[in-house]
């Protein structure tokens, strides 16, 4: 498997080199800049396999970077690091396409823990058949999910839900997120729909829909599925 480059877009001196000497250690390939313009740049022209962004920087800010990568269809994941966490600020970033929000202070094992999940599910995402638990499989060219091989019926809508799920495993979804990616953004639909479609599916996949383990949820937010 060849060496994964990150781009750290961060202003911050002590916290950009922390991060580049940690990922060095680790193995993986590092691009840095140090304000957006530059940050936006690197990301379009290398296409990074991971972006770390800092939300407040010189030029460019961290959303509006994310809100543009994402707008040219850039899927490398990107997580955002910033001292700005509050529950508004999160949701902000998240509905503008970051995988991930990470608060300062934050532990570097942690992020690298973080990362390394990330890089593993990017590269299994073009998978045609996708094991997301023990027995569980998803394939995506025929539609269709089987436990222990034998057939799961889904509606077309608890499928489109499982598949973005399963595609944006780890990350904290909220319902906004969710309408658009599996309803379209239907202005018919409303939130409420999300809660039950999410509920109809526990019932499919987990062992026990009552203690869910796959697809969890995230109080004021919405949800987040892992895999196992």
């Amino acid at each position: 498997m060849s060496q994964a480059t990150i781009l750290i877009i961060e202003d911050d001196a002590s916290i950009l080199f922390s991060l580049r000497d940690a990922l060095e250690l680790a193995g993986y390939r590092v691009r840095a800049a140090v304000e957006g313009n530059l940050g936006l740049k690197l990301a379009m022209e290398e296409t990074p396999d991971l972006i770390l962004l800092d939300l407040m920087l010189p030029g460019l800010n961290g959303l509006q970077i994310c809100q543009e990568l994402r707008r040219c269809d850039k899927a490398m994941p990107i997580i955002m690091v910033s001292a700005l966490g509050q529950e508004a600020d999160v949701i902000r970033g998240l509905n503008l396409g970051a995988d991930d929000y990470v608060t300062t202070p934050f532990s570097i094992a942690q992020l690298l823990a973080r990362i390394a999940s990330f890089l593993r599910r990017h590269r299994s995402q073009d998978a045609k058949v996708i094991e997301f638990a023990p027995g569980l499989k998803l394939n995506t060219t025929a539609r269709t999910l089987s436990r222990a091989g034998q057939p799961v019926e889904l509606t077309p809508k608890e499928y489109g839900l499982l598949d973005y799920l399963i595609r944006s495993a780890g990350r904290a979804l909220t319902r906004d997120q969710i309408l658009n990616a599996v309803w379209g953004g239907d202005s018919d639909v409303s939130e409420r729909s999300v809660d039950r479609a999410v509920t109809t599916l526990r019932g499919k996949i987990e062992a026990d829909p009552a203690r869910p383990r796959l697809l969890l949820t995230v109080q004021r937010v919405g949800y987040r599925f892992v895999t196992e």
